[in-house]
C-alpha cells in the first residue's frame, strides 16, 4: 500500500538526485582527482571517509611540492628548523597547522596584494573579510591576552582624564 508509513528499520528511499555524486564516481576518477590536489586539499579529502583514507596519497613528495609552492609565492613556511615529513600527524604539528588554518580562512589571500585568491585561483578573493573580522584576526595574531587587554582598557580612562585636565587648564 502506498499510504503505509515506512518503519525506521526499512531502508531509506533510493537516491533521487539526477546526476552523479563524488561517491558514485568510479575509483579511477577518484585517483585522478586526488593526484591534482595540493597537500592541504588532499589531506582534507583523505579524512573525508575510509575509502578516501586508503586511496589518497599524502606522502613526502606532495608535502615537499606544497612547501616549495609556498616559497615560490613568498608565503610563510614552517618556521621549525626540522620539519618532520614522515607522517601527516607529525607534519601538521606546530606552524604547519597554523598555516593550513590561515589557508582555510583565506587569510593568505590578503597577505600580498595582487595575488588574488590562492584557494580558488581567481583574481579576487570572494571571501574578503570585513574590517571587524580583520581586527579580530589581527588582535588574535598579536596574542593580546586578557591581561594585556585589561591594561590597555585601564589606560584609556586615564588618557581621557589627562586630556580633560589639560583642556581645563588651557581654557
Amino acid at each position: 500500500m502506498a499510504s503505509e508509513r515506512q518503519s525506521p528499520s526499512d531502508p531509506a528511499p533510493p537516491n533521487t538526485q539526477s546526476g552523479p555524486t563524488l561517491s558514485t564516481l568510479p575509483p579511477e576518477l577518484h585517483l585522478l582527482i586526488a593526484r591534482h590536489l595540493i597537500y592541504p586539499d588532499a589531506l582534507s579529502l583523505k579524512h573525508a571517509s575510509r575509502h578516501f583514507y586508503h586511496l589518497v596519497d599524502t606522502g613526502v613528495q606532495l608535502k615537499v611540492e606544497w612547501l616549495m609552492e609556498r616559497r615560490l609565492l613568498h608565503l610563510e613556511c614552517p618556521s621549525d628548523q626540522r620539519c618532520d615529513l614522515g607522517s601527516d600527524l607529525r607534519f601538521c604539528r606546530g606552524s604547519v597547522k597554523l598555516l593550513m588554518q590561515r589557508r582555510r580562512e583565506h587569510i593568505e589571500c590578503e597577505s600580498r596584494p595582487g595575488l588574488g585568491c590562492l584557494i580558488y585561483g581567481t583574481r579576487t578573493c570572494p571571501h574578503a573579510r570585513k574590517l571587524k573580522t580583520r581586527l579580530r584576526k589581527w588582535a588574535r595574531a598579536r596574542s593580546l591576552d586578557p591581561v594585556r587587554w585589561m591594561l590597555i582598557m585601564s589606560l584609556v580612562p586615564m588618557a581621557v582624564g589627562w586630556v580633560w585636565v589639560l583642556g581645563a587648564m588651557l581654557f
